[in-house]
């Protein structure tokens, strides 16, 4: 069989629900035709890389799950000896370490996988570049902006390959929505609304005694040190603004990074941004916002509305396969698109099944995140989500947590990344970073 047709069939057997979830013949058929990047996984037992996986918990062990099947996960490490533990089930093969620094060390590990908490993610992944390792580095790309511009700049030096974990870039629906927004479909883009779901909102929380095998101090890592509180750790870190920025960079990561993709904006962001928070967080409870309503607007003159929803809420959009109301809705002079995963609808249904010309522009191809990156690392080409694209995304994301907690509008430079003639926004871009661990640890 031809390495064509294998292609093909490859592509078919990944999407063969594709049909059933409204994309167009069209497009599925044009999407078979295409070679792709990800196709490695037949690759040679000596052409295969050798990956490790930072961080245990959640989306890691799936991340590295998939990623075995380009080569074998050598090396784990989590400051969570629980965590390690789990991984060492999953991966038996694997060395077990609690210091990231110690594994990168190694000489025969490729690449690595960063699937910490977010506050965890930058000096991961600089150190992991710095050690001439290719990364896979989960969402949100950083913590900051200024650790985003630092990240650039690493990879830009060390010429190492980095993919940004927002797979939904490596989705047929986000992409085909991209494409036919880029191409005018819904004619000028005139506004872009985008729903997230609303974040926790507990408290106050108990601290109590730090579990055994657990490096507390390791974990919270930059951030202020603060009595233990299970709360703050693992699953839900995400809902306090000291480690994340809530379902605003943990959901907004995903779909603000679908916004610039369609409106080709990938280099460059905003130039102003309002937010306002609609509840009052819990005294000792999370400290991420819950709900919110960000506007943002950009120099051609779109905005974009990005809003938590609740459950007893609807806004005219569709429930997504996990039953959440939340997806992106492109608004143009001629119509509308709604896209969210497994979904891909439009005011009148011929914006999406009339076929796009063969000489039309079309995004970056990728049906297979991972899988992107595997060949990105082999071809040493660009990832579909590299660090100037992921750092962006991020950006976007905490520019509205900044003006969510600010609760008024900011002027930005997305040039300079900078606010403009505001002291007080500025102080944001980049955060303290608790002794030992800034990016001397790195190099210690």
């Amino acid at each position: 069989m031809s390495h064509s047709l294998l292609s093909r069939r490859r592509f078919l057997q990944r999407t063969g629900a594709i049909v059933a979830s409204a994309l167009p013949a069209w497009f599925v058929e044009e999407c078979a035709g295409q070679t792709s990047r990800a196709d490695v996984s037949g690759d040679a037992p000596s052409e295969q890389l050798r990956l490790a996986l930072i961080g245990c918990g959640g989306m890691g062990l799936g991340d590295a799950a998939h990623a075995r099947q380009f080569g074998p996960i050598v090396a784990l490490c989590d400051v969570d000896a629980s965590h390690l533990a789990e991984g060492r089930k999953r991966f038996p093969e694997a060395e077990g370490y609690s210091d990231f620094r110690r594994l990168l060390e190694r000489q025969d590990i490729d690449a690595v996988i960063c699937a910490t908490v977010d506050h965890w993610h930058t000096l991961v992944s600089l150190a992991a570049m710095q050690a001439g390792k290719d990364v896979y580095c989960e969402k949100p790309l950083t913590l900051t902006i200024d650790e985003g511009r630092r990240l650039v700049d690493v990879q830009r030096e060390t010429g190492r390959v980095l993919q940004t974990g927002t797979q939904q870039r490596s989705s047929l629906h986000f992409r085909l929505a991209c494409d036919l927004v880029r191409n005018g479909r819904v004619g000028r883009v005139e506004k872009v609304e985008v729903w997230l779901p609303a974040g926790l909102r507990g408290g106050p929380f108990a601290a109590g005694p730090v579990p055994g095998g657990f490096d507390y101090d390791a974990w919270l890592g930059q951030t202020p040190a603060v009595p233990y509180v299970k709360e703050r750790t693992h699953f839900s870190f995400r809902y306090w603004w000291e480690y994340s920025g809530g379902t605003m960079t943990d959901w907004g990561a995903h779909h603000n990074d679908i916004v610039l993709w369609a409106l080709d904006l990938d280099g460059s962001g905003p130039v102003r941004v309002e937010g306002q928070p609609k509840v009052e967080m819990i005294p000792g409870g999370y400290t991420a916002v819950s709900e919110y309503d960000v506007t943002y607007t950009y120099a051609n003159g779109v905005t974009h509305t990005c809003r938590s929803t609740t459950a007893s809420e609807w806004h005219g959009g569709v429930k997504d396969p996990e039953g959440q109301q939340h997806g992106i809705r492109f608004i143009g002079s001629d119509g509308w698109i709604w896209v969210t995963r497994g979904v891909l609808e439009a005011s009148d249904p011929a914006l999406i099944n009339e076929p796009l010309p063969a000489s039309a522009p079309r995004v970056y191809a990728s049906s297979d995140h991972m899988g992107n990156f595997v060949a990105c690392v082999k071809s040493r080409q660009e990832t579909i989500c590299p660090a100037r694209v992921g750092h962006r995304s991020a950006s976007l994301c905490h520019l509205g947590v900044i003006a969510i907690r600010l609760g008024r509008s900011l002027n930005w430079d997305p040039v300079q990344e900078t606010f403009v003639g505001d002291a007080e926004a500025n102080q944001y871009v980049a955060r303290p970073m608790r002794e030992p661990y800034d990016y001397s640890y790195i190099t210690a």
